[in-house]
């Protein structure tokens, strides 16, 4: 796995090449959580490689990257971003960026700070601002419950998928899911970002044609913070999917049936 040096972080990042010989570049970027990009994206690499070759980077705060430790910034990550695709692309290529959650977020501010490097975006379940009430008093409650993994892996989980999803689910994976997210230094760090980050000044910046996802069963991002993104948005698209904030889990055929159109 290649990594570079950007400011006080080792940044590690994946290539994964495509299936069918496709040179453009497609970077995916992981939302909140330690596990990052393999963990976010994992599933979804066969589908994305028949039309792009993958750039995924391990932002600060997963386990695969190292730092210096300190309080997270969206120009941080969003430096990050730049670095590997200015590293991964040919002289004067675009790339296409796809952000989940978090990383809805900052690819949003990578499209403003470097138009010259973007073809298409977008933005999937995530939020231009923290200010909405009901937005900070569920994250506060999960960041509360980190001294409890236990706990705070089962209110991830409520967070992350409607109750719909897990009333189909046998305890075996609902047993898995809850492991999946615990509250190591990362992702707290993730979850601090999260309740900080406000890119509404960004927003007008982005030139790059944009489609925007939003969930409207989305239990961790209010829907209407995502419809304000997109909102934001000079000209961007915005399609609403019955979902809970794992757009790829609960809605995957309307999901990729949606992205994949407005990329190709």
């Amino acid at each position: 796995m290649p990594t570079l040096p950007v400011a006080a972080a080792q940044v590690a990042y994946h290539v994964v090449e495509s299936t069918t010989g496709a040179e453009r570049r497609l970077v995916l970027v992981h939302g909140t959580g330690s596990g990052g990009a393999r963990f976010v994206w994992g599933e979804l690499l066969d589908h994305f490689a028949a039309t792009h070759t993958l750039v995924l980077p391990e932002l600060s705060g997963t386990l695969a990257t190292t730092d210096d430790g300190a309080p997270l910034t969206v120009e941080t990550l969003a430096s990050q971003v730049i670095a590997v695709i200015e590293a991964e692309r040919a002289e004067g290529e675009t790339v296409d960026l796809i952000g989940f959650s978090l990383g809805g977020a900052i690819v949003a501010a990578v499209a403003a700070l470097r138009p010259d490097l973007i073809g298409r975006l977008v933005s999937m379940a995530s939020f231009a601002r923290p200010d909405h009430l009901g937005f900070q008093q569920s994250v506060r409650l999960w960041q509360s419950l980190a001294d409890d993994p236990e706990r705070f892996g089962r209110f991830a989980t409520v967070l992350a998928f409607s109750p719909a999803f897990l009333g189909g689910v046998d305890a075996p994976t609902l047993a898995a899911i809850n492991a999946g997210m615990t509250p190591d230094e990362g992702t707290l760090r993730h979850i601090d970002l999260d309740l900080r980050l406000d890119i509404r000044d960004l927003l007008p910046r982005i030139t790059a044609p944009t489609l925007v996802v939003g969930n409207a069963k989305d239990a961790l991002v209010p829907v209407e913070l995502t419809r304000e993104l997109a909102q934001g948005i000079p000209g961007s698209a915005y399609v609403e999917l019955d979902s809970g904030h794992v757009t790829f889990a609960e809605q995957p055929e309307r999901a990729l049936k949606e992205v994949t159109a407005f990329l190709t």
